[in-house]
């Protein structure tokens, strides 16, 4: 189902080849946008069942005005045998990395090096939310470049090919520290590339040199009201209408805040009202640990709350709110 279309075409044009892993809210919508758009991509899905649907029907994006249209794409499930029989391309390669924290294990990274190794050239963009994944697949990968992603935008998944819009917001992009090499022409050119696909697709995105920056107060957010929904059981926009769970969210938010300091975030002065603000502007939005927790799925508390006082410990500090949250989802997560 890998539709390799004139690739002497595609060099003259500057199309590049983009690997879309994970077939989550984030995954489907980002693919079916690029691929809308005109550029040459292939979805990967964890389970067979997925990719039939998918290949079979395409994947429906229904936008915040309840539109919706279906895309078509190339679609496959992470299978080793399938990744090992794709054709060998000359052409650069983003893999954009759609998969939740919980699911970067040992195989997922096998998959990927085998993936990587399909292309020429190839870079790897993470859409993870947490910290601690990016090292560990630095480090795995090798000289293969990983960036992180910061992202704002939101979305559900219906069922396996239909995914409804929450909401845009912006994509930024960044070098991280681990194994990114020196930057030269090829890198250079393989990224602008690449961003200029992503924006001609309604990306709003954008290159960052300060994406550690975004990434930690991203994880401020994520840490106040990632947990706390899930333990209240409420929406975003229900948290903070309670005095109580205000009075605990302003704490753990000032705990996060002094560790994070301390790691090197440059503090906005307005993280609070940051806060407050996602939780107003997502007010009906169900938070995606909250979501898993009644699921019964794995949450990422580990890469949230739990890095954060993994942190605090590396530094010589004290987390004891963000080793309570996290401590009292996990045992959710031993009653499923």
């Amino acid at each position: 189902m890998y539709n390799t279309g004139d690739k002497r075409q595609d060099r003259r044009a500057g199309i590049l080849q983009i690997e879309v892993v994970g077939g989550g809210a984030i995954g489907l919508w980002t693919a079916a946008k690029l691929a809308s758009a005109g550029a040459r991509v292939r979805l990967w899905t964890r389970t067979e069942r997925q990719s039939f649907f998918i290949v079979e029907a395409g994947i429906r994006l229904v936008d915040t005005e309840g539109n919706s249209r279906t895309v078509r794409l190339a679609c496959e499930p992470m299978e080793r045998h399938r990744l090992a029989q794709a054709p060998k391309d000359e052409d650069d390669c983003w893999i954009i990395l759609a998969v939740k924290q919980t699911a970067i294990n040992d195989e997922l990274i096998g998959q990927l090096r085998v993936l990587a190794q399909v292309h020429r050239h190839t870079a790897v963009l993470c859409l993870q939310n947490g910290i601690g994944h990016l090292g560990k697949l630095a480090a795995a990968l090798g000289g293969v470049p990983v960036y992180a992603a910061v992202t704002t935008m939101g979305a559900k998944r219906e069922d396996e090919r239909t995914v409804r819009l929450a909401g845009m917001g912006e994509l930024w992009i960044g070098e991280t520290a681990e194994n990114c090499p020196k930057m030269d022409e090829i890198r250079a050119k393989s990224q602008k590339k690449f961003l200029l696909s992503l924006q001609k697709a309604g990306f709003r995105a954008f290159l960052s040199n300060q994406i550690n920056n975004r990434i930690f107060h991203k994880l401020l957010i994520n840490a106040v009201i990632n947990p706390l929904t899930a333990i209240y059981d409420v929406t975003n926009g229900e948290l903070p209408k309670q005095e109580r769970r205000i009075h605990i969210m302003r704490a753990l938010h000032n705990e996060t805040l002094e560790i994070l300091k301390r790691a090197g975030m440059q503090d906005s002065g307005d993280s609070w009202e940051q806060v407050l603000d996602v939780c107003e502007r997502t007010s009906a939005n169900v938070s995606s640990m909250l979501a898993d927790v009644r699921a019964s799925r794995e949450t990422e508390i580990r890469a949230i709350n739990g890095a954060v006082a993994e942190l605090a410990a590396s530094l010589g500090l004290t987390a004891p709110l963000n080793e309570a949250m996290a401590a009292i989802v996990e045992s959710f997560e031993q009653k499923q």
